[in-house]
């Protein structure tokens, strides 16, 4: 049996005696050391692209055992970035809303609004080329609906077709007083008629029966004859003149007369003029549309009505938050689940619960302070109901932009 000592991969012998007789290994040849390294360097390299594709996947992708992994540990996803993945772009937390934050809350840029939001409290429709001749009312007033606000140069005008318009129906009225007494003393004066052309129609046929008689005894002559005859013909055309007469009333009530009803219709009509010139009227007042207070006011006595309305109203006395939510976060979004809205504005941390959800994807409205937000966004309009405390502070902040913060957990009962 030889002793073969035992040689490395590349044929040379574990241990080597080098020309002064010292043993070495193959680490201590240069040249061995630095092949062996270079077969490792790629093999180096590749652990920290390995280490870098995986911290972009736990972190961007987020994989099931990451996300619950986060949850058990009560970490922020986002490795060390000042606000989470979930967050809407162009969005910035405050770090007291991060500090509560869950991995499953959802984040949305809010404006706080009235009940019903803002209603403008516009002119009259039909006020044409006036101008405000009075405001009535201040910021902050508390009005009821129909309120006079403000009044416009035009109301002069408008009052004095009123006044003749009311000048018209009296006038139609004593007119329709007329034709009912002349209708009335027509009809007496018709049927008297015919009573006395009756009678007379009588006397003149007995008078032709008599002179008929007397002509036939030889008494009376042809020609008195004649005359009674005559004068019995026109007796009674007389009567039937008179009956004539009296069949233009059909009947013995005065208003069904014709021209009574005639006389009712003209005053119906100058009623009716009455009644369009009052409307005319409020041409020149300026109602409150709502119930509310004054938020606004945009014009001055002397000037145009604005288009987008004289002033503005709203119902703070609830008040409501529209938070805008991506369309990928919304399948998390329910009616009932908590909300919180933060500002730097108010200072404090408003709530509120979901109260509906809009049904309509939109164009993103609210912006944040970042000139190089994105402005394309599509989202929902989620509507949402502050408690009473948070509604009577954020009656003095309508349309103030904000942060909301929806708690998803209430979704599964949590």
């Amino acid at each position: 049996m030889t002793n073969e000592k035992p040689s490395g991969p590349d044929g040379l012998p574990l241990e080597v005696i080098d020309s002064s007789g010292e043993r070495k290994t193959r680490a201590d040849i240069p040249h061995i050391r630095r092949r062996g390294t270079l077969r490792k360097l790629p093999f180096l390299l590749f652990i920290p692209a390995l280490l870098f594709t995986g911290a972009v996947i736990g972190l961007y992708v987020q994989p099931p055992g990451v996300q619950k992994f986060f949850e058990l540990a009560g970490l922020q996803p986002g490795g060390g970035s000042s606000a989470p993945f979930a967050l809407p772009p162009d969005v910035e937390v405050p770090q007291e809303m991060l500090d509560t934050m869950q991995i499953s809350d959802v984040i949305g840029l809010a404006r706080l609004m009235p009940q019903g939001d803002i209603s403008p409290v516009a002119a009259p429709s039909g006020s044409g080329d006036a101008r405000i001749s009075e405001i009535l009312v201040s910021v902050g007033d508390v009005l009821e609906k129909g309120q006079l606000v403000a009044r416009l140069d035009n109301q002069a005008q408008l009052e004095s077709a009123v006044q003749s318009a009311k000048a018209n129906v009296g006038v139609r009225e004593a007119g329709l007083l007329q034709v009912r007494q002349s209708v009335r003393n027509s009809l007496a004066e018709a049927r008297a008629a015919l009573e006395q052309a009756e009678a007379a129609a009588e006397v003149a046929g007995s008078d032709r029966a008599r002179a008929q008689e007397l002509f036939n005894r030889g008494v009376a002559t042809q020609a008195a004859l004649n005359t009674a005859i005559s004068v019995d013909r026109q007796a009674a055309q007389a009567v039937e003149k008179a009956r004539a007469t009296l069949s233009r009333y059909t009947s013995d009530d005065i208003d069904s007369q014709p021209d009574v009803i005639v006389a009712e219709r003209n005053l119906e009509a100058a009623q009716v003029d009455l009644e369009r010139a009052r409307r005319d009227l409020d041409r020149a007042r300026v109602l409150a549309p709502i119930s509310g207070v004054v938020l606004d006011i945009y014009a001055r006595p002397g000037e145009s009505p604005p288009k987008d309305g004289i002033m503005a109203m709203g119902d703070t006395s609830r008040m409501m938050a529209e938070v805008e939510i991506y369309q990928d976060r919304i399948a998390l979004v329910e009616p009932g689940q908590p909300v919180e809205i933060v500002s730097e504005a108010i200072g404090q941390t408003l709530t509120g619960v979901i109260e509906r959800i809009g049904l309509i994807v939109g164009r993103q409205e609210l912006v944040s302070n970042d000139t190089a937000a994105t402005l394309d966004a599509r989202v929902f309009d989620v509507l949402v109901r502050l408690d009473p405390a948070s509604s009577r502070i954020a009656a003095h902040y309508t349309n103030l932009e904000a942060l909301a913060r929806i708690d998803t957990r209430a979704r599964s009962g949590e």
